[in-house]
């Protein structure tokens, strides 16, 4: 009895330290948010930042989030969006009502105006949450800046391109819905990061692999220009020209492509109207889409108005500082074909005349095939394209371009599918950006790898807050221009250093300059209808 009374009365005196530790509720566009206090933060989860696109807004741009009376408790994330959720991903909810945002500030009040970075996850434009451990923002807000993660539409929710929908569009496209929604989070920052002590005129989006692949797809879209001062792309970019069926690094489609696929998965579940698409169940959907892929974003005019590289050449692209870079095994990840005659198969299918200049550069011996597979996996679908972005941004002197390179090898499970990998797998370093080596306390972290992490973190920091990696304490990078391409290599201590590979890109830049001759496009329009479809980029 005496037992219960104290833990009631500790209990009540816990509640009461909780109310008065509570910060106080920020009124933004919609209404009032109630945030929670945490080791010197204070975060929002769950905030609204778009109507749900349920029912008749399935498959339409992001609409104006609703207002609300009261005061919104902002302490959960919302709903994963639609999607098969991959068990490295944790226990999450799904559901088609899932554009929300979540913030994390050090701000003490809204005058503090603090830099600001927003985090778009990837997931091969297949998955994705915010609700992922490793993407808490709340070490990277320590930094002093104020860090947001914010939803879109993945998989056939966010990319279902198709003629009866670009007809009902006043713009006559369909498809990059997962993009529009990108778009609305930033807009939405735009409009309402002052009330959380963030500064909207000093924002940088960054983001991972899909996500990296989105923040390269921002920097040259219109409808993105003034949202953001400051780009991070981490293994990923679009500077591939379209192609049908898609290849890493060349994954992008005209919309009157990604409109007959789009019929096709009309036609397998089953619906003959837009009406009928829409009263649907969303895990039906979900349920009937193919492999990892299928959906991705399309040159629509609109969004993404053209080749990237030839818009870049033409200097038709958002001006804004970037940093950028990839890692030294990315393909380990994706694996090797199943036998070194495939690989080779593979290979001749894709570059056709091309094939025997890139097998000499990624050569099929019987010792190292399989390794040149993931090389040639690497360098086309992430490294070739962040090192033209770095060469075209670069010509016109400014804003300036810094660029890395991971080769740091965490420790790693035992079960591990990757333990062998020679090198850095894909997404190895977000660990270390978001300085979360405190998640995986089983791993034998090194000094070497807590230092790396502090690092990293506070190079990125520094570029959200002052559009320059460099700062105390820390390793110069230099930026990366035409008469000096300098990386700053992550292994270990950091270290400037050069491109790496360059030899084999310089091979890779000459295949995707022959691809947008008339030759080469004629070549692959010859061959779309028989190749099978290739692996995307995650």
């Amino acid at each position: 009895m005496i037992r219960n009374i104290l833990l009631l009365a500790a209990g009540m005196a816990a509640a009461a330290f909780r109310l008065t530790a509570a910060p106080p509720p920020v009124h933004i566009q919609n209404g009032w948010v109630q945030g929670i206090a945490q080791n010197g933060l204070t975060v929002y989860k769950g905030i609204p930042f778009a109507a749900p696109p349920v029912g008749r807004l399935r498959w339409r741009p992001p609409q104006p989030a609703a207002n609300w009376n009261g005061t919104l408790h902002a302490d959960h994330y919302g709903p994963t969006c639609m999607q098969t959720i991959e068990p490295w991903m944790g226990p999450l909810h799904t559901s088609e009502d899932c554009l929300y945002l979540n913030v994390w500030t050090p701000a003490k009040s809204p005058r503090a105006r603090l830099p600001v970075m927003v985090w778009i996850y990837g997931g091969g434009f297949t998955t994705g949450s915010t609700a992922i451990r490793l993407y808490s923002g709340e070490q990277l807000a320590r930094h002093g800046v104020v860090v947001v993660s914010l939803a879109y539409r993945v998989g056939p929710m966010g990319f279902l391109a198709l003629p009866a929908l670009s007809a009902e569009s006043p713009h006559h496209v369909s498809g990059n819905y997962g993009l529009l929604d990108q778009i609305a989070g930033l807009r939405w920052v735009r409009r309402n990061i002052a009330a959380f002590g963030g500064d909207a005129h000093r924002v940088t989006i960054f983001g991972e692999s899909a996500g990296g692949i989105s923040v390269s797809m921002l920097a040259a879209s219109p409808l993105a220009r003034g949202l953001f001062q400051g780009a991070i792309c981490e293994s990923g970019s679009s500077f591939g020209p379209t192609r049908t069926p898609p290849a890493p690094g060349e994954n992008v489609q005209t919309l009157a492509q990604a409109e007959r696929e789009g019929a096709a998965f009309e036609q397998r579940l089953g619906a003959r109207s837009l009406a009928q698409l829409r009263r649907l169940p969303a895990a039906a959907i979900q349920k009937a889409r193919g492999g990892r892929g299928e959906f991705w974003p399309v040159l629509d005019g609109r969004v993404i108005t053209g080749d990237q590289y030839t818009l870049y050449q033409a200097g038709r692209y958002n001006h804004t500082p970037v940093l950028i870079g990839t890692n030294s095994d990315e393909g380990a990840l994706f694996g090797a074909p199943p036998a070194r005659a495939a690989y080779i198969r593979g290979v001749r299918r894709r570059f056709g005349p091309f094939a025997g200049r890139i097998l000499k550069a990624y050569p099929a011996t019987a010792e190292g095939w399989r390794q040149s597979s993931m090389n040639l996996m690497r360098d086309s679908a992430f490294a070739w394209g962040t090192w033209a972005w770095a060469r075209l941004q670069a010509q016109s002197g400014k804003p300036a371009v810094y660029v890395y390179y991971f080769n740091h090898i965490p420790p790693r499970p035992a079960d591990s599918p990757w333990k062998n990998a020679i090198g850095a797998v894909h997404s190895e370093e977000m660990v270390y950006v978001f300085q979360h080596l405190n998640q995986s306390p089983r791993l034998p972290w090194t000094a070497v790898d807590r230092k790396l992490a502090r690092d990293m973190s506070a190079y990125w920091t520094n570029f959200a807050k002052y559009g320059d990696p460099n700062g105390r304490g820390l390793p110069h990078w230099p930026a990366f221009t035409g008469a000096q391409p300098a990386v700053m290599h992550f292994t270990g201590a950091p270290q400037a250093g050069g491109v790496a590979n360059a030899r084999d890109l310089k091979v890779l830049s000459a295949y995707f300059a022959w691809r947008r001759t008339p030759q080469g496009k004629a070549w692959v329009k010859l061959h779309e209808t028989s190749a099978p479809p290739s692996r995307r980029r995650r």
